[in-house]
Parts: C-alpha cells; structure tokens; sequence
C-alpha cells in the first residue's frame, strides 16, 4: 500500500505532547549522564563528535538564524548528545544542507508513487477506513496534512540530514535534529529495512525505526528543560517556514503518527526489559503488526490471522489488477477511523487503545472497480466472538455518524451528497465481520455476492 512517512513536523510535537509526558513517566529512571575526563580525547568517544562533548557550550546566536560554522557546531554536539542517550557511537559525521520549501515539494511530487491503477486501488483502501473520502485521494490529503510543516528530513540515499527553509540561515528546532540524527545512527547501524507489503506491516516496521528515534528524542527534550544547555526553540513563524495550520486531515494523521506515539511506547517497554540492546535487536526482529506494537505483551508471539477474500464479483466489476490484491489496515489503522469519525473517544488519544479495535486477529480489504466506479470487501477476524461484535457495533455508529440510513436487514446507504456516499452490506457471522462496499444497493452482490 502507500503511505508517506511523515518527516518531523512542528505539528507532531503539538499534537503528541501527551506521548511525550507518558513515556518520561517511564524512561526518566533509565537515564544515566556519566562523566567524562576535560578536554578533547585522544580518540572518538561515546558522547563526543567533532570537538564537542555532550555537555559543552556552543557558541551560537540564534536570533538571525545558523550560518554554516554555527550548524555545524550544534550538528556535532547534538550527535554527541544523541550518542550519549543512545548510547551507540556516530561511525562517520552526518552532514546538514538546506533547500527551500518549493525544492522540497517538487522533490516531493516530482516522482509519483506508481500507476494511476496502483492509486485508485489505494485510495479505495483509505476510503474503506472514512478517513480520504471519494472527492479527494491519499496523495492529495497526505500533501495537505504534511507538506507545509515539515522542518526536516534524513535522506538515507544521500547519507544527509536535509532542513527545509527558504532562508540561508535557517532556525533549527533541536529536537527535530536530534530526532533526524538518531534515523542517520540507525541507517549506520541497522539500515531500514524492508517496507513491509500491507499498511499494517508498513506501520509496525516503522514502530521501531520511528519509536526508537521519538523515544530518544523525547529523553532529549527532558534533558533540555533539565539539564542541559541547549539553543533555544524556534518560535512558530522562525525562518524554518512552513506552517503548522488547523487544515489538515486528522483521521490521516493519527494513522501515520502510530509508529512515532505507539512506537516510542513499545520502545520504552522493551528497553525497560533488556536495556538498549533489547531495542538493537528489534531491527532484526520487528513486530509483525500494529497490534503488536500497541500491545508490547503480545510481541513476538501473537502474529497476525491469515485473511482471504473469495472473489465473487459479478457484471462488469473485478478486482485491480495489481499483486497484492489486497491489503491489511490493522488494528491501529480501525482504531484511527473509530476516532476519526467519533465512534470511541478515547482519554488518550494516542494511546490507539480502544474496546472495538482491541482484539483485532486480521483483516483483509480488496478493492474493486467496474472502470469507472470503486468498491471494496473488507473482512476482519477477531479473538472472539465479543471483540467481532463490539467492532461491529462501533462500525455502525461510524455509519450512523455520516447520516446513513437503514432500508433493509444489513444494507445502509449513506447519502449522496457525503463524500462517502455509498452501499454498504454488513454481516458478523461470529468471530468474523466481512463489510461490502457498492455505489448502489443494487451492485452490492455485483461487488460479492452472498452465495458461495
């Protein structure tokens, strides 16, 4: 599936302040300064880069920005101070270069992400979770969520840390920098590895390469409002650009945020277990799912259920014709659209934690079109009959949310004028809910039928 990982962005410490609380809470006690002798060492040290040591000065003024010699300067001691929570050393130095926003929307679009059949189909699946609606598309909402408040990004084919301001003399945010810094550690390390080929899997990879870096990064800000000496935070219209504006897709955004809220969560829960290197060996052993991830006790055993959809298409309509046919949205992306059209109203709502999207055992949703049309069939299974039913239940109030009426049994039609104006058949048969989605009631058997 596509989904865009979003670069550090001032709005992701606004929206997830409370992740950063809650994970204080419980890695605080783990943090451990140390000392070092005065001086430049003989040779590289933990905590220690390019003639700055973790706790040094730097001589910096901020008020008009960073030239060259002045990023450079709080580069390396920010690699120092991400060596010293991390407590794994830089094995090269990570340079920082700066483009304009335009160059990095251009970047950003220049390339496409795949055919326009790869699109469609892609766009049905975000639609089957009411979060990208039929009047928009996936890659239209993730550039207005993300695009105008990204600061930074580390470009693993150039090895570089790249911030995003129309100014020479960009301000910097420290924590988006360390946070980038961490991904080039990991990319010296571990690498990224392999996407993964469903949402789910994409998100739960990500839960470690993102958790593992928001989680130091959230020790890194502690520090600075107690320990350290650190630049000061640019304000909210500094030479970084960009905007952090209320017009952004929120339903979106609580799906891509999970690997940096749940992830620095089962970050913080495995290195509470076995120290860092309990998190090292994440990067060759990654959660199989997003369950996993919200839920750490679960990890590794609990993997996911197989899930299979029958073709039973009929008239014009077929599955895309692309390989996999389907993908799996997982927990966290249930959780995401329950919230997002107000079914749960969770206290925390980073926490992904909810009764209808808890007990997720596997889904399945494969898009279909008549040419000119879309549709889907999604089929989850759940732990038991209960977990099926208080999702079955949450999936109505969805629909009930967005004004759908009830002509008949388990079809709903919700109107026209909805950007999710469609038919929808839903069946719980047990432990298992299987959704169907048409233009019409009457394409809903075109789309499945209930024979077979």
């Amino acid at each position: 599936m596509g989904l865009r990982a979003p670069e550090s962005t001032r709005a992701q410490a606004a929206l997830a302040a409370v992740v950063v609380v809650a994970l204080l809470a419980g890695c605080t006690g783990l943090e451990s300064l140390g000392g070092h002798p005065p001086g430049d060492p003989d040779d590289d040290r933990l905590g220690w880069e390019n003639g700055y040591w973790y706790d040094d000065e730097v001589n910096v003024t901020p008020a008009d920005g960073y030239n060259a010699s002045e990023r450079e300067a709080v580069v390396a001691r920010t690699m120092a101070r991400v060596e010293q929570i991390r407590e794994l050393e830089f094995n090269e130095t990570v340079p920082v270069e700066v483009i304009s926003r335009e160059q990095y929307l251009e970047n950003r679009t220049g390339g496409g992400n795949g055919s326009s059949t790869y699109e469609r189909w892609n766009d049905q699946v975000w639609e089957s979770l009411f979060i990208v609606g039929e009047r928009s598309s996936y890659s239209n909402s993730s550039d207005e969520t993300l695009s105008q408040s990204i600061q930074g990004y580390y470009s693993p084919g150039k090895d570089t840390i790249v911030l995003v301001s129309d100014s020479e003399t960009p301000t910097i945010d420290r924590v988006t920098l360390a946070h980038e810094l961490v991904h080039a550690l990991q990319d010296q390390h571990f690498g990224f590895g392999a996407e993964g080929e469903t949402q789910d899997q994409q998100l739960a990879n990500r839960g470690v390469t993102e958790g593992d870096a928001r989680y130091v990064d959230a020790i890194y800000r502690n520090r600075c409002d107690t320990r350290w000496s650190c630049i000061p935070e640019p304000s909210s219209d500094g030479g970084g650009g960009g905007s952090s504006g209320s017009d952004y897709n929120r339903g979106l955004f609580l799906t891509i945020y999970t690997p940096y809220a749940a992830g620095s969560q089962f970050v913080d829960d495995v290195r509470s277990d076995g120290g860092w290197d309990a998190v090292d060996d994440l990067y060759d052993d990654r959660p199989d799912s997003t369950e996993q991830l919200i839920h750490p006790e679960l990890y590794p055993d609990e993997e996911p259920v197989n899930v299979s959809v029958a073709d039973r298409s009929g008239g014009e309509w077929r599955r895309f014709d692309r390989d996999p046919v389907a993908d799996t949205v997982g927990e966290a992306s249930i959780y995401a659209m329950l919230v997002h059209n107000g079914a749960v109203n969770p206290e925390n709502r980073y926490g992904y934690q909810s009764a209808p999207s808890a007990g997720w055992g596997g889904d399945s949703v494969v898009p279909y079109t008549n040419g000119s049309a879309g549709g889907y069939v999604w089929k989850s299974v759940w732990d038991s009959e209960k977990d099926a039913r208080q999702f079955h239940e949450a999936y109505l109030d969805v629909l009930d949310e967005h004004d759908a009426r009830n002509p008949r049994g388990n079809v709903y039609v919700v109107p026209e004028d909805s950007q999710f104006g469609d038919a929808f058949r839903v069946v719980r048969n047990g432990d298992t809910v299987r959704i169907v989605n048409a233009p019409t009631t009457d394409q809903l058997s075109e789309v499945h039928s209930r024979s077979g």
